[in-house]
């Protein structure tokens, strides 16, 4: 259960992607490809790409359908992979914006080790990691065990709609 709401800026976004991209390098784990899970990973695992310089690989997964994205359901798992060409090597980085409960992660990694078999490692890195997760992510920079609800800053465009764009070009 939450008892507070962290709100989270655009600075503080990035900020904290670029701390978990040191986390991971400075440990000296050395890897073949990112997968981000699609869509609180893609933008971390954009960012990680490009400074890793490694291919980057996305696997779309839904739980948070329900009441307008604020109550989780059942997990729904892509059937593949995406990505420009399969992703190499032995050692994968699994990345996420964040652990809630950790289902997700939970469900996923048995699912990519079956369908990806020359994968020996994987490794999970996000965000934030919340409390009451049953998984514990090998990189994570926020702790957050009181559980908070993250209001994260690309959440405007879930109710957003293109008029409401418009008007905010009126002040350009």
């Amino acid at each position: 259960m939450s008892n507070s709401d962290l709100y989270v800026t655009w600075a503080q976004y990035h900020h904290l992607i670029e701390r978990l991209a040191v986390q991971v390098h400075e440990s000296g784990w050395r890897f073949d490809a990112i997968v981000c899970l699609a869509r609180g990973g893609l933008r971390i695992g954009d960012v990680l790409s490009r400074l890793f310089e490694l291919p980057l690989g996305v696997l779309f997964t839904s739980s948070y359908r329900e009441a307008a994205g604020t109550e989780q359901s059942a997990l729904q798992i892509a059937d593949a992979l995406s990505s420009a060409s399969p992703l190499p090597g032995p050692r994968w980085l699994l990345v996420d914006d964040m652990v809630d409960s950790g289902a997700t992660f939970a469900q996923v990694l048995p699912v990519l080790k079956a369908r990806y078999q020359h994968v020996s490692e994987i490794r999970s890195a996000v965000l934030w990691s919340k409390g009451q997760s049953m998984v514990k992510p090998d990189f994570v920079v926020e702790d957050l065990p009181h559980n908070p609800w993250i209001h994260q800053p690309f959440e405007r465009y879930d109710t957003m709609r293109f008029e409401d764009l418009k008007l905010g070009w009126a002040d350009r």
